[in-house]
């Protein structure tokens, strides 16, 4: 039986394909050496990933303790 795979799953591997293909090409581009390309697209991915981590805990936390001062507050976008 084969199962399906989530688009979301699927464009996130592609964003992450692509991410990885335009920070080796800049990268390259301004030092002219392939292999800092190299290591700079498979190091920032990586280090971005774990500040995403920490943004996401500090994101969270502001937004409880908007939440826990203003019960049913959140975050109002404009119309």
């Amino acid at each position: 039986m084969l199962k399906t795979v989530d688009s979301g799953v699927l464009k996130t591997f592609s964003f992450g394909a692509m991410h990885i293909s335009v920070a080796f090409l800049v990268v390259w581009a301004m030092t002219g050496d392939w292999r800092i390309g190299g290591a700079t697209a498979l190091v920032e991915p990586c280090v971005n990933t774990v500040a995403y981590h920490f943004h996401e805990k500090i994101w969270k936390r502001r937004l409880g303790r908007r939440a826990g001062a203003n019960p049913g507050a959140g975050l109002a976008l404009p119309a």
